[in-house]
């Protein structure tokens, strides 16, 4: 196992910038994950820590050793591509053993490795197949076990899951988190799905045109985003974002109000702000709450909204609504067993610890984190 270090990372391609001075430090044994919409950079960075591109600035290191004109060979790594890259003509045995037999490894060893790592897998009965007769599932593991057999320092995971139908995505987000218990290796994946992130990793990096965002775990991230771009990102459905101005605030609340006149008190670190700051007022949609009719007499931290258009998933229903100051409706999380229908005008609570703030830089105000809520989440 190894540690994984970069300092002050950059890639170039002419003049075009992908990396920016990109420090992190991935620790000997842990989970990491990378994770930002498309064309963020995150699997031009997974590749530079592979050695299949040149970094153009910066220093690179695994376990200690600087690697930046190592050949990927020579890495201790080992890396799992989107596409499975299995040859067609060799059974799964074959496909596992070939990188050993290459690199002339004696033959008891290399079938001690091949039939090791197919039980952690789960495939050791079907190492005499052929790809052609696997699912999409059978031939990630095998992927996998391929890289296994090399008993690298560092796993490399570039978005394995992205060609398999949602049922066995989940299956096999399970079958990761199980893999990394059991070998306790280093391990680097990249994907856009922010479910996958915050499902797997010890520690996710938020990347966004080339620079890292944030860093910290999924909790962290969903609890204490640094700012709007974080919050907008990690969760699922993902964030609403409400413009507001600041009324009053001191070290432990803020007040705002929002276009439609409503009054929101919420329970962030308000004492940098001043009387007319233009803020930006956010609440994911798990955190509303409906009122029930004829409750609503405090005004504060109640907003009303007409629904839209409604989305039953059985256990929760997604409630879209029309509201002042909201780019894009607003989405509401709703308990399944609540009927609501387009038109129909919610009375939405929200908890005062449940409401971020952020500037007019788009940068977040410290929020003050009830112990239920977080023994919640």
């Amino acid at each position: 196992m190894a540690d994984v270090v970069l300092k002050k990372v950059q890639k170039s391609y002419g003049e075009a910038k992908v990396l920016r001075d990109i420090d992190l430090e991935v620790c000997d044994g842990e989970f990491m994950v990378f994770v930002g919409p498309s064309g963020c950079g995150k699997s031009t960075l997974l590749r530079t820590i592979a050695g299949l591109e040149d970094i153009t600035g910066g220093e690179l290191s695994i376990g200690g050793r600087v690697v930046n004109d190592v050949p990927p060979a020579e890495r201790g790594i080992a890396k799992v591509f989107q596409s499975y890259a299995l040859y067609p003509h060799m059974n799964l045995y074959d496909n596992m053993a070939f990188g050993l037999q290459l690199a002339n490894v004696p033959k008891a060893e290399i079938d001690s490795a091949v039939q090791q790592a197919a039980k952690i897998l789960h495939i050791d009965h079907l190492l005499q197949r052929k790809p052609k007769d696997l699912s999409g599932g059978q031939r990630q593991r095998v992927a996998i076990g391929r890289a296994i057999v090399r008993k690298p320092e560092v796993f490399l995971f570039d978005e394995p899951l992205s060609n398999l139908d949602a049922a066995l995505r989940v299956k096999m987000r399970y079958e990761f988190a199980k893999l990394h218990e059991q070998l306790k290796t280093t391990m680097i994946y990249v994907t856009h799905d922010q479910v996958e992130a915050m499902t797997l990793a010890d520690r996710i990096v938020v990347l966004s045109v080339g620079r890292i965002e944030q860093v910290g775990t999924p909790l962290e991230l969903y609890e204490h985003p640094c700012n709007l771009f974080v919050a907008g990102f990690i969760g699922s459905p993902k964030m609403n974002f409400i413009s507001a101005a600041f009324v009053e605030g001191s070290a432990h609340h803020t007040v705002v109000r929002l276009e439609a006149g409503e009054v929101v008190r919420c329970d962030v670190d308000g004492s940098a702000g001043r009387p007319g700051d233009r803020v930006t007022l956010g609440v994911r949609p798990e955190h509303f709450a409906v009122v029930p009719s004829g409750g609503a007499g405090d005004v504060t931290n109640v907003l009303r909204a007409t629904v839209t258009f409604v989305e039953s998933l059985g256990s929760t229903t997604h409630a879209y609504c029309a509201f002042p100051g909201v780019q894009e409706d607003l989405t509401v999380e709703l308990d399944g067993r609540l009927r609501v229908k387009s038109g129909q005008v919610l009375a939405l609570s929200v908890p005062a610890d449940a409401c971020y703030l952020f500037d007019a830089e788009g940068r977040a105000w410290r929020r003050h984190v009830s112990p239920e809520r977080m023994l919640a989440a």
